[in-house]
């Protein structure tokens, strides 16, 4: 099994108040950098510091890399446009990082990065791939293509409270930034992602669609951003099966993600990891509404859950959380 990590950068995550992937707007920018070693290596290497939230809530590359000491599953890391460099080994797609959305060409590489994207799905041997991202402000993003391609749909957040109206507006003004009125790009999935969204959206619609013309199995494995990447291949004109995996904080937080997944003809799976007695702040702070997902989680969740194995995972946190943020962290909520 691999899981197909897509990392990534967007200037619309410096927006106040947008995202919480990061203590700063300062520290954000390495969050993509760092999850990817801490899934490949099981700590940062080359970054300098943990993604934690403002409260301190973990990365949920924590939670995704305790699965894949459980589950044993390979990793694959694509640069989908870095804005700081990683020591994990990626395979480039030709993307750079995204500008604002509030701009009007704020992902100029996405066309050559969803092409490269593609190549590299078509030509990839496995039979089964999850695909996961990490990009602070792609809920953001992901509501800018949504509305681009006509798709009503809500999207997540990584903070407790959804900041939803500040997204509408940010939205609002990228597409009148970029001359669009919402739909006008329904059919045409790489100026959606251009116009709207961010490089990592464009790589992992990309991929997703040459991996299914290639005849493997793709499961997105991820909240709404994921959702967004399954509404870029269906309107691409790709009609072959796709799940979407994710976990129940999502599903919780999201209460039309069932319908819009219904919509897009995507097989939902939501996956609970059985946090709700923990003590330890990288899962309590799950429970309390912060992160939801990120960095392949849900599609982690799902295949622990399959193969019977979410208690290990859940013994296994703590063990990584200590790895990469040392025992002195606080275990309490």
């Amino acid at each position: 099994m691999r899981l197909i990590l897509f990392a990534g950068s967007t200037e619309t995550a410096s927006i106040e108040g947008i995202s919480a992937a990061g203590a700063d707007p300062a520290l954000m920018r390495h969050t993509p950098s760092a999850d990817a070693e801490i899934l490949a290596y099981g700590q940062p290497v080359r970054a300098p510091v943990v993604p934690v939230s403002p409260s301190g809530c973990p990365t949920p590359a924590i939670l995704t890399r305790a699965a894949r000491e459980v589950l044993g599953f390979t990793v694959t890391v694509v640069d989908a446009g870095l804005a700081e460099k990683t020591g994990a080994p990626t395979v480039s797609v030709g993307a750079r990082p995204g500008a604002d959305i509030r701009e009007a060409d704020p992902v100029a590489t996405a066309p050559g990065a969803f092409a490269a994207a593609r190549e590299f799905g078509r030509e990839l041997p496995d039979e089964h791939v999850v695909v996961g991202e990490t990009v602070p402000g792609g809920t953001t993003t992901a509501m800018g293509v949504l509305r681009a391609l006509g798709e009503d749909a809500t999207v997540s957040s990584s903070f407790p409270e959804n900041p939803l109206e500040q997204k509408r507006e940010v939205v609002r003004e990228g597409l009148a930034a970029s001359g669009l009125d919402p739909g006008d790009c329904a059919g045409d999935p790489r100026e959606a992602v251009r116009r709207m969204g961010d490089p990592v959206l464009a790589a992992v619609a990309g991929f997703t669609l040459g991996a299914l013309e290639s005849g493997a199995s793709v499961t997105l494995g991820g909240g709404t951003q994921l959702l967004t990447a399954g509404a870029l291949v269906r309107h691409a004109g790709c009609e072959a099966p796709l799940e979407l995996a994710t976990t129940s904080f999502v599903a919780d937080d999201v209460d039309d993600l069932a319908d819009a997944a219904g919509r897009l003809d995507l097989d939902l799976t939501v996956t609970d990891p059985g946090f709700g007695s923990a003590d330890h702040v990288a899962m309590a702070r799950y429970v309390a509404g912060e992160a939801k997902e990120g960095v392949g989680l849900g599609g982690a969740l799902a295949l622990a859950d399959r193969a019977g194995a979410l208690a290990a995972v859940r013994e296994a946190i703590p063990r990584v959380y200590d790895a990469v943020v040392g025992e002195e962290g606080d275990h309490a909520p």
